[in-house]
């Protein structure tokens, strides 16, 4: 936990320091443009083509461009041209259902600053000029990632199945052969060891679904230009709900008495553990919230942040740095992936076994 506590400080202070740079940056870059303007007008046209591109890069917005959701899914920027897929906006308000390409937004620039219909985006969000309610249902770049991954998943495992059945009692084959040592793993090791050999089974398809679905969207945040799925918290969040409902309710009597009538433990001293136990129930799934979203947030941080080095200090010696380093933080993400997800289904599992756990006299 400590290594991700100090993760995600110096993300956060990179991305605070970063963006003051550059406004700072900017400034200097005003003020010198007037100095020089006081004395001849190339000079001035050479320092305000200079402020322009000082202005053009700011680490800070392009950190948080690619971790945040947005209405369009922005792959590469070459020069001035953006390469971008328009995304389906899907609005409700006081006109009734709206449905747009969000390439509506764009105005001559290509920024998003134009209006339509009464609507606009505002940091990312759409919202009403006149400030009236608007329910936003679009497919945002994080829901068209989840839907890739979903038919990812449903495709794989769809042929896995398929693949079990016309060669049932033979070896594995193909990509069945690359994911049973997986499954095995997840529903001896995990499921098996956590929850015990009567009650594993009804659990154990649940547990598959849940790693694999954050092991998928870790990998594929990992590509070029890909959705940030799984350091969105909104996503971590519902994982997270689900948990709790998944673990509560399969809860036996046991489970619940010693939340709130520990056996064996002294009336007077129930009224100092039941509240502690009672808050432990919901602490259980917001630390799975919260550990999934800052592991995956933090390596995206780090990861461009030393890619943002070598475009603010514009020097071959910060890039010979920056460069290996960013190939070792993918090596590293590479195995975050695998273990947030290994994690998060451990400590599902451990949760759910100690739910469902037998008395014992």
């Amino acid at each position: 936990m400590k290594k991700v506590y100090f993760s995600n400080i110096f993300a956060f202070l990179f991305l605070i320091s970063s963006t003051l740079f550059a406004q700072e940056h900017s400034a200097d870059s005003t003020a010198n443009h007037e100095a020089t303007e006081a004395t001849a007008a190339p000079a001035h046209a050479e320092g305000e083509a200079h402020g322009e591109e000082a202005e053009a890069f700011n680490p800070g917005k392009m950190m948080m461009e690619h971790i945040a959701d947005e209405h369009e899914w922005h792959f590469a920027t070459a020069g001035h041209t953006h390469y971008s897929v328009p995304l389906p906006c899907i609005v409700w308000n006081k006109g009734g259902l709206k449905v747009f390409s969000s390439s509506r937004f764009k105005d001559e620039h290509h920024e998003n600053n134009a209006t339509y219909e009464g609507l606009k985006l505002e940091e990312g969000k759409i919202v009403a000029e006149d400030g009236s309610f608007v329910l936003d249902l679009s497919i945002t770049k994080n829901v068209a990632s989840l839907l890739i991954s979903v038919a990812l998943l449903l495709g794989i495992f769809f042929t896995i199945a398929k693949s079990y059945k016309e060669r049932s009692g033979k070896a594995p084959k193909g990509i069945q052969s690359l994911f049973e040592p997986i499954i095995v793993f997840i529903r001896d090791e995990v499921a098996k060891q956590n929850i015990g050999e009567k009650h594993y089974r009804r659990f154990t398809p649940y547990l598959l679904t849940v790693f694999f679905f954050i092991w998928f969207n870790n990998m594929l945040g990992l590509l070029p230009g890909s959705a940030n799925v799984t350091g969105n918290i909104a996503i971590t969040l519902v994982l997270a709900v689900i948990a709790f409902f998944v673990t509560n309710l399969n809860g036996r009597s046991t489970y619940w008495g010693h939340i709130f009538a520990m056996p064996g433990v002294p009336k007077w001293l129930l009224v100092l553990l039941t509240p502690v136990e009672i808050i432990g129930v919901f602490m259980k799934p917001i630390s799975l919230m919260i550990r999934l979203f800052a592991n995956i947030t933090a390596g995206h941080l780090i990861l461009l942040s030393l890619i943002a080095l070598i475009f603010i200090f514009k020097s071959l010696g910060v890039a010979a740095i920056a460069v290996p380093f960013s190939v070792f933080m993918n090596l590293i993400e590479l195995l975050v992936a695998f273990l947030q997800a290994f994690i998060f289904t451990v400590l599902t599992s451990t949760y759910i076994g100690a739910a469902v756990e037998e008395h014992h006299h």
